[in-house]
């Protein structure tokens, strides 16, 4: 389970292998959403894809991978972005900016991250463990800005409380491709990004330690 589960490629080169495989992601996403997992066939992915069914199968053996990878890449995206931040300032400046990279990720992928969460089910129980290890690891990074908040002194927060936020952030970031049809009617994303953040801060202002100068941001 804690192991990363491989997709078989009978390619060698490991670029060509990641770029192929970007644009089955592609194309298996648009796919996916307009018919769900079960009604697309593979021969639909490598067509949408832009390649044979041939091909197709040089870089996964079964369609279960395909949505395999679809959700591992929104977690590695995650982590890239997370990690250009440097958590051992722990400001809450970078939170604000850790937050705003998150919400960003999931806008970008907003279409992928829909999928995941319609089709995950149709996972093999070998897979379907990984991909919510891959979740709970995204919750991490964020309990990790939080906590370097803590660390620093700028916050008070216990374990449960780390928690609790990080997965409310994580929460409020998956709602912008959820909730899209409506927030888009009043919101623009930079707005979205902004209401949420002040809102979160709000909510934790009453944690921040007493004694120092100036306002809590």
């Amino acid at each position: 389970m804690n192991k990363k589960r491989e997709v078989h490629a009978s390619v060698k080169d490991e670029r060509l292998v990641e770029k192929r495989r970007d644009q089955m992601i592609r194309g298996a996403v648009s796919l996916f959403k307009q018919k769900g997992f079960h009604r697309t066939t593979t021969r639909e992915i490598a067509k949408a894809a832009g390649f044979s069914i041939g091909t197709l199968y040089e870089y996964i053996r079964t369609k279960e991978d395909v949505l395999y990878l679809v959700c591992d890449s929104i977690y590695e995206q995650v982590r890239l972005e997370l990690e250009e931040l440097d958590v051992g300032k722990g400001t809450l400046e970078n939170l604000r900016l850790g937050i705003a990279h998150y919400f960003q990720v999931m806008d970008r992928m907003q279409d992928e991250v829909l999928v995941m969460y319609q089709e995950a089910k149709s996972l093999s129980k070998d897979a379907l463990p990984y991909v919510l290890r891959k979740e709970l690891e995204m919750v991490g990074m964020v309990e990790d800005l939080i906590k370097g908040c803590v660390d620093s002194g700028k916050l008070e927060l216990d374990d449960d409380q780390i928690h609790m936020l990080a997965q409310n952030v994580f929460v409020q970031g998956q709602m912008w491709g959820f909730r899209r049809w409506a927030l888009q009617k009043k919101y623009t994303l930079e707005e979205f990004i902004h209401l949420q953040i002040e809102l979160t801060f709000t909510g934790i202002i009453g944690f921040e330690k007493q004694g120092r100068t100036g306002g809590v941001i």
